[in-house]
């Protein structure tokens, strides 16, 4: 047997395993879409915060405008997706929304002013992107968000729990090539920043670390080899660095001239984008609950109280009418089956009441038959049928006499003289 062939999509779907991963599966994974009207770079600003959210995302998600969130919702599990986060375009602003699968809390925050990956890499003197950084997830790192109040705490978890966790006994530094920072201000608002990260050795020259990070070096300005080894020249790390960011390496890295127990610098280069927001609102639920908090709105408790009421009555309301629905959808399926079988029955009737009226008219045909054929001879030929001529045929079908008799027209003498 020929071995069927596969389509384009099917070749290049890898099959899932049976057995995956349990810290790929236990890592977050989030969905990052936009909604609402197009326009201000929204689609860009999308692609550049799954960017940040990489390798547990879906870079490449195609997304369209007759699918709704509980499309998205209902294939999260499958996909092992936690986290949702959802750019809104609107007459008033851009609003980013921060949605944990499946069951909230939802955070709203206003865009306050931002700026794309593209322009923010474009801007700095000395630019640092490599693909090889976004193979792992970034470390998170948050400040100022130790104040009093629900909404910073759940704020501060949230964020927390949009990225895996780090164990700081069996972490690879090496894997940590990427940090996301952000930073509540005294204003509310929250700075968002993407960097790399890069360790540099400390305490060689120029020269040196030339040599060690396997650079050419120039020796046009050196009379000697030597020269340019003891040249007094320190390296840039050096002299930009803070002696704060200098640290004591407890095991080797991958980048060279970085070895166990010596001492590095820590730079960042930043990647973007660059997000300014502040938080709007809290809800309990998946887009649609409880308002746990509102920045510009505050209510009593007695007015709390009467919308918990008013929602509880809703979703009563709700739920009656999704069980008369199931109910009168059980009734017309069991009146749709019982209407089925009647009209089988009545088919299957109707067949052998047919069959019952053929046999019977077969049955009849064998006496009747004679008679039939002898006035069916009267009235075609007009005369009395011999005695013998329908007797002996007891199959009870007419005798055929095959074709017609024609006969043969006769030839015309003529006489010798006469012209043929």
């Amino acid at each position: 047997m020929g071995r069927s062939k596969k389509g384009r999509c099917a070749r290049k779907n890898k099959q899932i395993s049976s057995e995956e991963n349990q810290d790929l599966v236990l890592a977050p994974h989030s969905f990052v879409i936009h909604r609402g009207i197009p326009g201000n770079h929204i689609v860009e600003l999308t692609k550049d915060f799954r960017r940040v959210m990489e390798p547990f995302t879906a870079s490449e998600l195609k997304e369209r405008k007759r699918n709704t969130i509980k499309d998205f919702v209902s294939v999260s599990g499958v996909f092992h997706v936690s986290h949702m986060c959802i750019f809104s375009n609107t007459s008033i602003g851009m609003y980013l929304k921060l949605c944990r699968i499946p069951r909230g809390p939802t955070l709203t925050f206003k865009i306050l002013n931002f700026s794309l990956a593209r322009d923010v890499v474009s801007a700095l003197k000395k630019q640092m992107v490599f693909e090889e950084a976004f193979k792992n997830s970034p470390l998170i790192v948050l400040n100022n968000f130790s104040g009093e109040g629900l909404q910073m705490k759940l704020m501060a978890s949230t964020f927390q729990n949009m990225f895996p966790t780090i164990n700081l006994t069996t972490v690879n530094l090496s894997t940590i090539r990427r940090c996301v920072c952000l930073n509540y201000n005294s204003d509310k608002s929250i700075d968002f920043r993407h960097y790399a990260i890069k360790v540099v050795p400390v305490g060689l020259s120029r020269g040196v670390k030339k040599l060690v990070q396997a650079k050419i070096p120039n020796l046009s300005n050196c009379q000697d080899f030597s020269e340019f080894l003891t040249k007094a020249t320190l390296s840039e790390s050096e002299c930009e660095d803070d002696p704060a960011s200098h640290v004591t390496l407890p095991h080797k890295l991958s980048s060279r001239g970085n070895h166990e127990k010596g001492t590095s610098a820590i730079r960042l280069y930043e990647l973007g984008p660059r997000i300014t927001m502040q938080l709007m609102k809290v809800e309990d639920g998946l887009l649609d609950g409880e308002v746990l908090y509102h920045e510009l709105m505050h209510k009593s408790e007695e007015e709390l109280l009467k919308i918990r009421k008013q929602r509880e009555k809703k979703q009563k309301l709700k739920e009656q009418r999704k069980k008369e629905q199931e109910e009168n959808k059980m009734k017309k399926e069991s009146k749709k089956q019982v209407n089925k079988e009647k009209s089988l029955k009545g088919m299957k009737k109707k067949e052998n009441d047919i069959l019952l009226q053929k046999f019977a008219k077969e049955s009849h045909d064998g006496t009747k038959h004679e008679d039939d054929d002898e006035q069916y001879y009267r009235d075609e030929v007009g005369e009395e049928p011999d005695k013998d001529l329908f007797q002996g045929n007891s199959t009870g079908k007419r005798k055929s006499f095959g074709p017609r008799y024609k006969p043969k027209s006769k030839k015309v003498k003529f006489d010798k003289g006469t012209k043929k």
